[in-house]
């Protein structure tokens, strides 16, 4: 690989920590360990072809152009959380990856099951990420924050709701959240 290829490759994988939290490599090895999959099986659940994925995976290519994509990403990163916890057993894991194989899209707050607390209540990582991944399905995370520095003067609150919500890492979306309920 060339300087070229290589300062493209650590670009698309920066953008990629902006837009998803962490690189697209790092988080797919990871639900391919967590669920069990194969890369050509992960590409089969998330609606992508096996090339594409590789692209995403090394850095070839860095966003997600379909939010379906990036909210069935989301439901198996939640799967993989319930797996590890011991809540979702290995076949139920199969059955809902199939279940989030045929979602096209959408809200997922208006999904029932596999979204939801046993209560029947969005996690409030849940209500975050759908927030997250709109923003960014729309908008890249220099273009979010461009926006936020044009709306600060005027308008601060709702600036840095993009900043948070739109560039920032989940674990500070999901602080911001829970400090501006009721």
């Amino acid at each position: 690989m060339d300087a070229v290829q290589q300062e493209a490759t650590a670009r698309a994988r920066e953008l990629q920590r902006s837009w998803y939290g962490e690189p697209l490599g790092a988080l797919f090895r990871r639900l391919i360990d967590d669920l069990g999959l194969n890369q050509a099986r992960l590409a089969a659940v998330l609606g992508l072809s096996a090339p594409m994925l590789s692209q995403l995976m090394s850095g070839q290519r860095a966003k997600i152009g379909n939010p379906a994509v990036v909210q069935r990403v989301q439901a198996l990163q939640d799967l993989a959380g319930q797996v590890a916890d011991g809540s979702v057993s290995a076949g139920e894991a199969t059955d809902r990856m199939d279940e989030i194989k045929k979602t096209q899209g959408g809200s997922v707050l208006s999904n029932s099951g596999q979204t939801t607390t046993g209560s029947g209540a969005p996690t409030v990582k849940r209500v975050v990420r759908e927030i997250q991944s709109l923003l960014r399905s729309v908008s890249a995370a220099g273009d979010i924050i461009d926006a936020a520095n044009s709306l600060a003067p005027s308008h601060p609150e709702l600036a840095e709701f993009l900043r948070v919500y739109g560039a920032g890492r989940t674990a500070d979306a999901v602080a911001h959240y829970e400090a501006h309920q009721n």
